[in-house]
């Protein structure tokens, strides 16, 4: 009944769908096979994609030929740009989207991927020979062979519902769990745990008062998150801010005894970074109110999600504190919030290719590594999908530095670290932020994408000229010299002292308060030089001239530290021979078996002294 694939993709969220779309534009033959066709890139938490961070990973997944920025584009509903009062390293951008539309254009692009086969059933076993994964078995009793398998299960596995005293199996409301895997890796030898991650109420937005909330609007200039040309919305929609309160505070505190996550029915660690609102009163209990974001499913749907309202507590408990929200009064609930609770398996057993050390040719992405977010998700899934195509292909594995991109950041961070609650990325977690923007997610990685054969040619070359049109603004600007009189209404207006004598452009955009895009308006004839360059070329050359400083320190700092990335630790290197390393460090080397240095030296409990002991026991 089937062939053989090169590659099974399990599962199709955020992340089985990166794998299976990167796999099959590089050549591999794919299967996608899902629990549900009609949930295929379902967005099971919040409509929104992007945000702090995550903006960059989106548009870094754009950069080496991913789907995610496009497909947000074409969904959003509105579009923020959020971060712009500080510097560029922090500018993140993020989009409200429609929740269908979105599911539905992910769907439409996989269809029109070549290589790209769908299947709907539930694998309930991984086919291995030796410890080598070649293919899956379905819940219909189906052997489904293949050269290599990605495993992005999501909340799936073993997944359990809770809505206060009630629990059921599941993998999202509605939707079974997976049962069958997590005991056959664990038989194998793996190591698992629980996590937990929660969703908010949805409530009718007829019945809400938007009178008595914060507007917020999107921005004037939708940037998006693709860097090629998609389409964007002509208008966008509103979402709005209200609050807790003390006396909202006090009637969830009456379900407390009832909650599974007070009453130690939840195992599972939860999202610190994305706490429920019971977690949010008792953590900060100083606080008489939180922050909710109200926030629309899509453009023809009346359904709204409550952002910052996630909880498990008993539904009359929900409805009783929403109603004395403002603008809630007369609320209506579609569905009350819930808490899921499923296995993961600790990212320490994986390698930098997301590949598992037990298991040759067996891939995870996703929440199965113990993270929480879509973009987290899908970044792993591209870069699983593309290592699952290296490997069966022979080929050199793709692997991502923390100083080239924030999926090296994340992705090092989850094989060196490990993680024992559900992972978020944040800009702080990055130590080379500065190089790693938004704005120029494209000019780091599509280079590096189309030497894999993943981004196109007319894409390369799309940057290639972006390059090179950079380099001719700055140097526009280094050459042309600005008249005291040509410039002095205009550096007046700005706050800005007028010049005394002639000054080269680039000198007066290093000031203070003056962009280029004002300077450019301001002054003729720079005006006229810069005419033909896009306002994209031209804030990325006014921000590589900015920040040049700053820019070229973080490269320093790279290149001393990659000189530890550059030492290589052999694959079996026997650490029980180095009797001064710490206990810890020994177990913590043993366990994740670092492949450099550097790696070794990120490595949670490893001190600086184990590193240096190490160095000298290799001769370095």
């Amino acid at each position: 009944m089937f062939p053989e694939y090169d590659i099974i993709v399990v599962g199709a969220g955020h992340a089985g769908c990166e794998a299976a779309a990167a796999a099959a534009n590089l050549g591999s033959k794919v299967l996608l096979v899902t629990m549900n066709m009609q949930t295929i890139a379902q967005m099971s938490c919040n409509p929104a994609m992007g945000g702090i961070a995550k903006g960059q990973i989106i548009r870094e997944i754009d950069a080496l030929g991913g789907y995610s920025g496009i497909v947000s584009d074409l969904s959003m509903i509105q579009f923020r740009m959020l971060n712009r009062s500080k510097g560029p390293a922090m500018w993140s951008p993020r989009s409200q989207n429609d929740r269908m539309l979105f599911a539905l254009k992910w769907r439409e692009m996989l269809e029109q991927t070549p290589n790209v086969d769908f299947y709907q059933d539930m694998v309930r076993s991984l086919i291995l020979k030796g410890n080598k994964a070649c293919g899956v078995v379905t819940g219909l009793g189906h052997e489904i062979y293949s050269k290599a398998v990605v495993v992005t299960s999501g909340t799936f596995l073993n997944g359990v519902i809770h809505i206060g005293e009630k629990k059921f199996g599941g993998g999202r409301v509605a939707e079974k769990a997976a049962i069958g895997i997590t005991e056959q890796l664990v038989e194998f030898g793996f190591e698992s745990d629980r996590l937990k991650t929660g969703t908010p109420p949805r409530v009718d937005g007829r019945s809400l008062n938007y009178s008595k909330m914060e507007e917020q609007k999107g921005d004037e200039e939708i940037v998006g998150f693709s860097f090629t040309e998609t389409q964007k919305p002509k208008e966008q929609r509103s979402c709005w801010i209200t609050y807790t309160d003390s006396k909202v505070h006090d009637i969830l505190k009456t379900g407390f005894d009832r909650s599974p996550m007070y009453t130690g029915r939840i195992e599972g660690v939860g999202p610190r970074y994305c706490p429920s609102i019971e977690d949010k009163i008792n953590r900060f209990a100083e606080r008489d109110r939180h922050q909710l974001f109200i926030e629309p499913e899509g453009w023809n749907t009346v359904e709204i999600y409550v952002n910052g309202f996630s909880t498990s507590l008993p539904e009359e408990v929900q409805y009783e504190a929403l109603r004395n929200i403002k603008g809630f009064e007369n609320v209506r609930i579609f569905r009350p919030g819930y808490a899921i609770e499923y296995d993961y398996f600790p990212p320490t057993q994986l390698s930098h290719s997301l590949e598992t050390k037990l298991i040759d040719n067996l891939f995870f992405a996703g929440q199965i590594n113990g993270t929480t977010g879509y973009e987290e998700a899908a970044c792993q899934g591209i870069i699983a999908g593309i290592n699952a195509h290296q490997k069966i292909n022979d080929l050199s594995s793709f692997i991502l530095k923390r100083s080239e991109a924030y999926i090296g950041v994340l992705i090092d961070d989850l094989i060196s670290k490990g993680t024992d609650e559900p992972y978020r990325m944040f800009t702080s977690r990055a130590e080379f932020r500065t190089l790693l923007r938004q704005d120029n997610a494209d000019l780091r990685l599509t280079e590096k994408s189309y030497e894999l054969g993943l981004a196109s040619k007319e894409r390369f070359q799309k940057v290639a000229e972006k390059k090179k049109n950079v380099d001719q603004i700055k140097s526009i600007l280094k050459d042309l010299s600005i008249e005291p009189q040509e410039s002095e209404e205009f550096l007046l207006q700005n706050n800005s002292s007028a010049l005394t004598q002639k000054q080269k452009a680039l000198q007066i955009l290093l000031r203070p308060n003056i962009s280029l895009s004002a300077m450019k308006n301001a002054l003729p004839e720079l005006s006229s030089l810069l005419n033909n360059y896009d306002e994209e070329t031209i804030e990325q050359a006014e921000i590589q001239i900015k920040y040049d400083v700053y820019i070229e320190k973080e490269k320093e700092l790279v290149k001393r530290i990659s000189q530890l990335e550059e030492l290589s630790i052999p694959e079996n290197f026997n650490y029980e021979r180095i009797s001064a390393l710490s206990n810890e460090a020994l177990q913590k080397f043993k366990k994740i078996k670092p492949r450099t240095l550097g790696q070794a030296s990120r490595i949670s409990g490893v001190n600086p002294s184990d590193i240096q002991i190490l160095m000298v026991y290799m001769g370095r």
